[in-house]
């Protein structure tokens, strides 16, 4: 039989072979699950090619405007959007709860597998007794009143802050000129150096040199070297969020030949490398003062059973604390000064807030100043939700016992997510003017506003260094709005690779009298 078999074949054209293995892998790879694994599926409206395949999405997170993207269809088809053959997307604020509250069986889907390195930080990590080990050993130094101990660091970097702008005023001022920049840089260094402080017990030097460089190391004996660390973060966000639709592609993607995926391969490599640099510096070269950073929090800090994060999850640990304790307090910086220099009168009554809060002559204002200030609140809260940092869904996979969202049954298997982005600009829930910046709005929330408002997520998983972010951007709104006056000399444009940030910031600036 065999033999007949293969005789058989022999009268078979080759190219009849190849297209029926073709059609083959065809079938498995996008039919069979569209007709059969994901079948009770096949009625939620989203893009053709997204219901076969994760192309679609893959190509969408590489463009770099996911969330706007995810929004227009949302628009255009209602509440449940299909993004990729196992994944829906849920535009209600009555999903948020279901999928990412403290009662959710969800777990993080195989989306966060790139973001890892030798070993799973707490933003990665997706087994739960795993997360739920590591952020009791973490709580503690990010606690309000831990964070508050960290003030005199964030107050010596804000100071040279000003002084860097002062002397580019007074350098403009002797040509008659006013300075003009690209504010965004100026984010970067200050959010990248309070974070090396907080962590590592000493700044990246970013502010004080003008500079975006930080140190790298391939292993803690390697001899380091120097790259722009704000250059590898956004090459990072992109390349792993995309990689992270299809993290089959991982072990490849330095083969793709296009230069999108070959730098930002080396740069996740490169990241790595800062994380290395960044504990082995803290290790051999402490802090001469008898302050607790956060690294020496997590070097003290045991679990249940008595034993300490290891070598390698120290690293991850401190990736985790250099890219989400500066990007976002970055990027939401910038916009908070865009929005407030297109809104002069909002500009003008925080401005008589601060007057007030702020005694004259001072250069920065302490926490103690502004921490309960409820105007700068209502502004931060305006930018959080109108630009919204981390725009696209947090996918989750739904767990085996399946689970009912909205009215919907979503079988075992399914990922599931919830766009901040469109939750934040939902006519429904903000009003008419959603589109529009409205501190106001935030005098007189409802219960379903409160809810619906996640710019650090929610549940177990939300943000854990929310303190931080909210202490660094007020003191650093404070600063640069009591002192200078801002012309806008560009639209703020962004670009989105994990988090939505703005590509620049070009301003003029002016000392206030």
């Amino acid at each position: 039989m065999p033999s007949s078999i293969l005789e058989s074949l022999d009268d078979v054209p080759t190219w009849a072979i190849l297209a029926g293995g073709a059609t083959a892998i065809l079938f498995g790879m996008y039919l069979f699950p569209y007709l059969v694994t994901y079948s009770s599926l096949r009625d939620i409206p989203g893009p053709t090619l997204a219901k076969f395949s994760h192309v679609w999405l893959f190509k969408v997170q590489k463009s770099g405007h996911r969330s706007l993207t995810v929004d227009e269809l949302h628009r255009k088809h209602g509440t449940f959007v299909r993004l990729q053959p196992d994944h829906i997307s849920i535009a209600a604020d009555a999903a948020i709860k279901p999928i990412y509250g403290h009662t959710a069986g969800l777990v993080k889907s195989k989306f966060y597998d790139s973001f890892a390195t030798a070993a799973r930080n707490l933003f990665n990590v997706r087994n739960k007794a795993d997360h739920t080990r590591k952020r009791k050993m973490m709580a503690h130094g990010f606690a309000l009143r831990t964070v508050q101990e960290f003030e005199p660091y964030m107050a010596e970097i804000l100071q040279q802050f000003v002084k860097q702008w002062d002397r580019l005023v007074d350098e403009a001022a002797s040509r008659n000129m006013e300075p003009s920049f690209d504010s965004l840089e100026w984010f970067n260094y200050v959010a990248f150096d309070m974070i090396g402080d907080l962590a590592f017990g000493k700044p990246f030097g970013m502010v004080e040199a003008g500079a975006d460089i930080a140190r790298l190391q391939d292993t803690p004996t390697s001899k380091p070297e120097y790259a722009p660390a704000v250059q590898i973060i956004n090459r990072r966000g992109e390349i792993v969020s995309t990689l992270a639709i299809i993290p089959e592609l991982m072990p490849w993607a330095h083969w793709i030949p296009d230069p999108f995926f070959s730098k930002g391969v080396e740069a996740r490599a490169n990241l790595t490398r800062i994380g290395i640099a960044s504990v082995r510096e803290r290790l051999t070269h402490p802090p001469t003062d008898a302050r607790a950073d956060l690294l020496s929090r997590l070097q003290q800090a045991k679990d249940d059973k008595g034993n300490p994060l290891g070598a390698d999850e120290l690293t991850a640990e401190a990736l985790g604390l250099i890219v989400g304790g500066s990007d976002t307090t970055s990027n939401s910086s910038c916009a908070v000064m865009y929005y407030l220099t297109k809104h002069p009168d909002v500009l003008r009554r925080l401005r008589e807030e601060l007057a007030e809060a702020i005694p004259e002559g001072t250069e920065v204002p302490s926490w103690e100043m502004v921490k309960n200030l409820p105007y700068l609140e209502k502004v931060l809260n305006e930018t959080h939700r109108i630009h919204s940092t981390l725009g696209q869904g947090l996918p989750r996979e739904v767990g085996p016992s399946g689970i009912t969202v909205c009215g919907r049954y979503f079988p075992p298997g399914v990922t599931l997510s919830v766009p901040s982005y469109t939750i934040h600009h939902d006519e429904d829930i903000w009003g008419r003017d959603a589109m529009q910046f409205n501190p106001d709005r935030w005098d007189s929330l409802t219960q379903r506003q409160k809810e619906a408002f996640i710019p650090f997520s929610v549940g177990p998983r939300a943000c854990i260094g929310r303190n931080v972010a909210e202490m660094e951007m007020k003191l650093i709104l404070a600063t640069w709005a009591n002192r200078y006056d801002t012309t806008l000399r560009e639209e703020l444009v962004c670009h989105e690779g994990f988090f939505r940030k703005p590509n620049s910031l070009m301003v003029s600036i002016r000392r206030r009298p």
